[in-house]
């Protein structure tokens, strides 16, 4: 038996975790970034603290800190619980155990809803969802997508993720994606036509190995660019 998760559920990650999975330099840390797909990580509040520029979208954002934390509070069992019986799909060494899991992404999600009601406010965190976001051509140095587009490829078309990372090369210089498997720590059906598409429409892609796994194998990132349009 594989992961499974039957919908997109909110699962928040760290500054740290973001720094590792992307390969972030302090030049990447300096610039205007988005997070596409964030949901509850705490990412934008590590950042900000820290004086960085960043704007998070998910359309998680849409709703009250009350109503992400009952969410976030509905599934969160039941994604330790595939966790444990899908152990050998991940790498126990950073997090040594399912319990550790549980309290470290409680403490990026606590984090995450601290920050919350004051990102609003400063629209930091954005209502908005893949594939059309509300933003200006190349108004972001950097656009990062965290265990979504790949990950969620029995969810998602090829044709979601093409149109999507088209987007995100649009309102961004450069765009990091991160795993690059899919649920169940497979390599994502969609992976190498995608790599394929984006080569043949010009841009410039590459797979990266980053310094973090998790999921077992899930230790590459796709960098792309479209200079053409900058």
């Amino acid at each position: 038996m594989a992961f499974r998760l039957e919908e997109v559920v909110p699962w928040g990650r760290s500054f740290e975790e973001y720094q590792a999975m992307f390969a972030l330099s302090d030049k990447d840390l300096s610039g205007r970034i988005l997070g596409c797909a964030d949901g509850p990580a705490s990412f934008n509040a590590g950042l900000t603290k820290r004086g960085g520029k960043i704007a998070s979208a998910d359309p998680l954002y849409r709703f009250s800190r009350e109503e992400i934390r009952n969410r976030i509070d509905q599934v969160f069992e039941n994604v330790l619980g595939e966790t444990r019986k899908n152990a050998h799909e991940f790498v126990w060494e950073t997090i040594p155990s399912v319990e550790v899991l549980g309290r470290t992404r409680r403490e990026a999600m606590d984090d995450f809803l601290d920050d919350y009601p004051e990102g609003l406010d400063a629209e930091r965190y954005i209502d908005a969802s893949l594939p059309e976001l509300p933003f200006r051509e190349k108004e972001f140095d950097l656009a990062l997508c965290s265990h979504y587009l790949f990950l969620y490829s029995p969810h998602l078309s090829h044709d979601f993720h093409l149109r999507s990372i088209r987007e995100l090369c649009r309102v961004a210089r450069e765009v990091r994606i991160f795993p690059l498997l899919e649920l169940g720590a497979v390599p994502s059906r969609h992976l190498d036509e995608i790599y394929k598409k984006l080569q043949e429409q010009e841009y410039t892609v590459s797979i990266i190995p980053v310094e973090y796994e998790f999921q077992r194998g899930g230790n590459r990132m796709m960098k792309v660019r479209n200079d053409a349009t900058v």
